[in-house]
This record gives C-alpha cells, sequence and structure tokens, in this order.
C-alpha cells in the first residue's frame, strides 16, 4: 500500500530503492544487474527511485534512464543537486563543496533531464543547504522550475528546522531526506515534529546505516569502501556497535525474519509519513527489503527493540568531524 508524501504530495511506495549503490559508491556494481534491480522495483509496483547527478558524475542517472525507458510512468524519480564532487573522490563530500546558487540549479536540472531521459523530474532536492547563500534563494529558483513544469515537487535535505520553515514560506516542501534509523535518531528532537507541523514528508535514507544493521560485517576489514573513514565502522565503535546488531538480529530470529526487515520495519513503524530508500544493487535484496511491508511490529515489538537501541546509544559519529558541519543547516 502506498502512502502520501508530504500532505498535499504523490503517493508513493513505503519502501524506495536507493540507487547510490549503483555507481560505485561502495564497492564495484555491474551496469546490467543495477538496470535489472530497477526494472524489477518497477515491475513490483515500487516506484520512489532516489538518485543524484553527482553519484559518479552522472553515471547513476544513465542508468535509471535506460531503466525507466517506455515506463516513465510507472517511476517517480527523485534526484539530488548542488554537491560538488572533486575529481576522483567517488561520490565524497568535501567542506565548502555544496551550493544552492540558482543559476547552478536552473542549469544542473537539463543535464539531469537529458540524462534521465524524461522532461521532468518528480522531485527535486539541494543535497545540503548552501551555508553561504539564504535558503529562500534557492528554493525560489526551484519554484521557478516547478512553474515551467520541469519538477513537480521540492526537497530539502539534511535542513535544520529552522532553514525548514524559512523554505516553506516560499514555496509547499513536499519532502525532507535526511537519514534516520536506529542508529541515527537526532532529527526525533526538533526536525521531525518541525516537519510534522508543516506537513511535509520524511524520506529516511541509510535504514540500515549503510548496510551495519544488517549483521553481515563481522570486523572493520569486511569494509573496504568509504564507510571505512566513518567513525562508526572504525575500531572500538566498531565492536560495540557489532554488539548492538547481534542483539537485534537475535530479537528478528524469534520474530521470523531478517535483521534488516526488523530495521526498516521500525522505521516505517515511526509514522505514516515516513518513506524509507534501503540501497542496494541487487534483486535478491530489493526483493528482501519490499518484504518488509509484511513485517509487523507489535508494541511489545517496539518496546523490545527500544530496550537495545534507544537514541543515542550508536558509539561513533555518522560522518567524519571534517564533513558534520554540512548537517543540520
Amino acid at each position: 500500500m502506498k502512502r502520501i508524501l508530504g500532505k498535499n504530495g504523490p503517493l508513493v511506495s513505503p519502501v524506495g530503492l536507493g540507487c547510490m549503490g549503483m555507481s560505485g559508491a561502495y564497492g564495484k556494481s555491474d551496469d546490467t544487474t543495477s538496470i535489472e534491480t530497477i526494472e524489477k522495483a518497477l515491475e513490483l509496483g515500487h516506484n520512489f527511485l532516489d538518485t543524484a547527478d553527482y553519484y559518479l558524475a552522472g553515471h547513476n542517472e544513465g542508468l535509471i534512464g535506460q531503466a525507466i525507458k517506455g515506463k516513465r510512468e510507472k517511476a517517480f524519480l527523485s534526484v539530488k543537486t548542488g554537491q560538488l564532487v572533486a575529481a576522483g573522490t567517488n561520490g565524497a563530500m568535501g567542506p565548502g563543496s555544496v551550493t544552492g546558487r540558482p543559476e547552478f540549479i536552473q542549469n544542473a536540472v537539463f543535464y539531469s533531464l537529458r540524462r534521465l531521459q524524461t522532461d521532468y523530474i518528480d522531485l527535486y532536492t539541494p543535497a545540503r543547504v548552501d551555508p553561504n547563500l539564504p535558503i529562500e534563494e534557492t528554493v525560489g529558483a526551484l519554484a521557478d522550475l516547478v512553474q515551467k513544469g520541469v519538477i513537480r515537487y521540492i526537497g530539502l535535505s539534511e535542513a535544520s528546522a529552522e532553514s525548514i520553515r524559512k523554505a516553506a514560506t516560499v514555496h509547499p516542501i513536499t519532502a525532507l531526506q535526511i537519514e534516520y534509523s536506529l542508529w541515527s535518531r537526532d532529527i526525533e528532537k526538533e526536525v521531525l515534529p518541525t516537519i510534522r507541523e508543516l506537513g511535509i514528508g520524511l524520506v529516511a535514507y541509510a535504514p540500515l546505516s549503510r548496510g551495519f544493521l544488517s549483521g553481515e560485517f563481522k570486523t572493520p576489514e569486511d569494509l573496504k569502501d568509504s564507510r571505512v573513514n566513518m567513525p562508526r565502522y572504525q575500531g572500538e565503535n566498531f565492536y560495540k556497535n557489532l554488539e548492538l546488531v547481534e542483539k537485534i538480529k537475535s530479537l528478528a530470529e524469534k520474530k521470523g525474519c531478517t535483521a534488516s526487515q526488523l530495521a526498516i520495519a521500525w522505521v516505517l513503524a515511526q509514522g505514516d509519513d515516513i518513506i524509507t530508500i534501503p540501497g542496494t544493487k541487487r534483486i535478491k535484496y530489493l526483493k528482501e527489503n519490499i518484504a518488509t511491508e509484511e513485517v509487523n511490529l507489535t508494541k511489545d515489538d517496539l518496546h523490545s527493540i527500544e530496550a537495545i537501541m534507544p537514541a543515542g546509544i550508536v558509539s561513533g559519529t555518522r560522518y567524519p568531524e571534517r564533513f558534520l558541519n554540512a548537517l543540520n543547516r
């Protein structure tokens, strides 16, 4: 059953597909397999496809463009923009590498349209809030694109409650994309109440905390990509967090589901105004993620999960220190 994204937004699948990993963000990927995974998501009625123009310099959008050819009406395209990526960093974010300048956005969107092989984008989102520009100017540029029919809905990502309120004075904001999982619950204090007050939907990315909550990683050496630079997956933090995941795995086994499904189901259980976009590049895991919608968490289940992973229990931050200033702006 689909959910309404935002107060007056579109109907989208509760479990969407995060496509970033299809462009080398977490190890090698195969284009043919990735395209087949996107096609299968649409075949199964899961229409929310999330990408960004900076995922391997547009490669990700190109994959989606091929996958949705001839079936554009089945897809809801969510595209992020405005993150300037240095050559060779494979999507890594650097300090000061964000722009929300109107001229940049109004130019970038047309390159995205070309790669996606479409004449409109459903949800267009600045990847981060530009610290050197009033958010109202960025949203004003997006509102102009709505008027032109180039995009249908406006999103924000990793924005503070203050920025969200300012943005909403210029044009209705349909969704906030932000990390939200059993491990990342900072938004519960201020951001989540704010978007609910304003009728903005939540698109929760990294519901599995970049795969760690699946329980598949046993040592730091199992991670051979950008995750090795993230404090949560390093040294003592890794093993402290692994203990929590093992408890979640045990709870999932009793429930008759996987640890991944339990973690995704927890996110969806936090409100009907929330959808989530676990990333995968394989049909096997896509089907497992989609099956989460059949996992019904009771009040007792939620209490048990909370007892294991209360807010703030995770060891280590989700990004290195130098990247944290780009969050909650």
